[in-house]
C-alpha cells in the first residue's frame, strides 16, 4: 500500500540542511515500498529553493505557492499530488525504515482518516535531567500518556503523518495562515485532526511507525521550554476560537486533570524517598511540570485578553461610522 502514498517535506531554512537531507533519504529509502513520489516544498526561501532543486536528486521540488508558513507548504505539496494517501514528514525528520508501511496499514478501514507515528527525540547534547517524560511534547517528541498500541486518538502531529487525500480536501487542508511560521508554533495539525474527524473519521495513533525528531542544544534549554508552553496555551486558545466544539480541548483538559498531576506525584514522591543527587533531579522534574502548566495558563490568558481587546476595538469601531447624509454641511 506504500505505492499508494506520496511524502510532503517542507522546509524553511538552509540552518537544516543537513536533517533535510537525512528526512529525504529516509523517505525516499521506505521498505518494503517506496512511496510513489516525495515532494519537498520550500517556503519562500529563493537561496534555498535553488540549493534543493540543484543538490536534491529523485524528489519533485515545489515553492509555496500560499501564504508563509508550514500550512501554505504543506498544502502545496498536497494539492500537486494524485495519490489516495498522503504522508508528512518535517525536514528535521528521520524515519525508520519501515515507517510508511506501519503509518499506512490503518487505512484498510475506510473508517479511517488518518494516522500519525511515535516521534523519538535524537538529542543534540544529553537530554536535560529537569524534563519529565510527560512534558517531551515541549520538544516535539511523544509523550508518556499516549497509547502504546495501535488505538484510536482525537488528533497526530503534522511531523510525522498521513491523510486520505479525499477527506484532506473535502476540509481544505491545512488552515491557511494558521500554523507554524519559522520558529512560531500553533497547534494546525490539530485543528485539522478536529476537522477532518468532526463527520465521523477517525485517527490513530501507530507507536510502530517511529520517527527520529532533531532536537539542537538551543531547543534544550529551560527559556526555550517555557517559551513554547507559553506558545502552546496561547495557540490551544486561537484553535478553540475557531473550532467551537466539545471535543475541541478535551484531550488538553484530561492531560491537566490526570497525566500531570501524577507525574508531579510521582516525581515529588521520589524526591521524598530518593537521597543525593537523584533527590534534586526529581524535584527539578515536579517543578517543571508545575512552570509548564502556568506558562501555558499565562499564553493562554494573554491570547484571550488579547482576543478580548481586538473584539472591542472592533465593535468600537463599528459603532462611530457615520451614517449616510449623518455629516452637517457648513455654509
Amino acid at each position: 500500500m506504500a505505492g499508494e502514498v506520496s511524502v510532503v517535506i517542507p522546509c524553511h531554512t538552509e540552518r537544516n540542511w543537513d536533517t533535510l537531507v537525512s528526512a529525504v533519504a529516509s523517505a525516499l529509502g521506505q521498505r518494503p515500498a517506496a512511496p510513489a513520489e516525495v515532494i519537498v516544498v520550500v517556503d519562500h526561501n529563493p537561496a534555498l529553493l535553488a540549493r534543493v532543486r540543484r543538490e536534491l536528486t529523485g524528489v519533485t521540488v515545489l515553492e509555496n505557492r500560499f501564504e508563509r508558513g508550514a500550512s501554505g507548504t504543506r498544502n502545496t505539496g498536497s494539492w500537486h499530488t494524485t495519490t489516495p494517501l498522503i504522508a508528512f514528514l518535517d525536514s528535521d525528520i528521520a524515519a525508520d525504515e519501515d515507517w510508511l508501511a506501519q503509518l499506512v496499514e490503518p487505512f484498510a478501514d475506510p473508517e479511517v482518516v488518518g494516522t500519525g507515528g511515535a516521534i523519538a527525540p535524537a538529542w543534540s547534547r544529553s537530554r536535560p535531567s529537569w524534563l519529565p517524560d510527560e512534558l517531551l511534547w515541549a520538544v516535539g517528541a511523544s509523550y508518556t500518556g499516549m497509547p502504546t498500541t495501535t488505538a484510536p486518538v482525537r488528533n497526530v502531529w503534522s511531523a510525522s503523518m498521513a491523510v486520505r487525500r479525499e477527506v484532506f480536501a473535502e476540509v481544505g487542508g491545512f488552515r491557511d495562515g494558521f500554523g507554524k511560521i519559522g520558529d512560531r508554533n500553533r497547534p494546525e495539525d490539530t485543528e485539522l485532526c478536529l476537522r477532518m474527524s468532526e463527520n465521523g473519521g477517525r485517527w490513530m495513533y501507530v507507536p510502530g511507525a517511529v520517527v527520529e525528531h532533531a532536537v539542537p542544544p538551543e531547543r534544550s534549554t529551560f527559556r526555550f521550554f517555557l517559551r513554547r508552553c507559553y506558545a502552546e496555551g496561547r495557540g490551544k486558545v486561537q484553535m478553540a476560537r475557531l473550532l467551537r466544539g466539545p471535543r475541541t480541548l478535551g484531550a488538553e483538559r484530561s492531560y491537566l486533570s490526570r497525566t500531570l498531576p501524577r507525574a508531579v506525584l510521582r516525581e515529588a514522591s521520589g524526591a521524598v524517598r530518593t537521597a543525593g543527587p537523584g533527590r534534586a533531579q526529581h524535584a527539578s522534574r515536579a517543578g517543571t511540570v508545575v512552570a509548564a502548566v502556568a506558562a501555558a495558563a499565562v499564553g493562554g490568558a494573554v491570547e484571550t485578553l488579547g482576543a478580548a481587546r481586538r473584539e472591542r476595538r472592533t465593535a468600537g469601531a463599528d459603532a462611530v461610522v457615520p451614517r449616510s447624509g449623518s455629516l452637517a454641511r457648513s455654509e
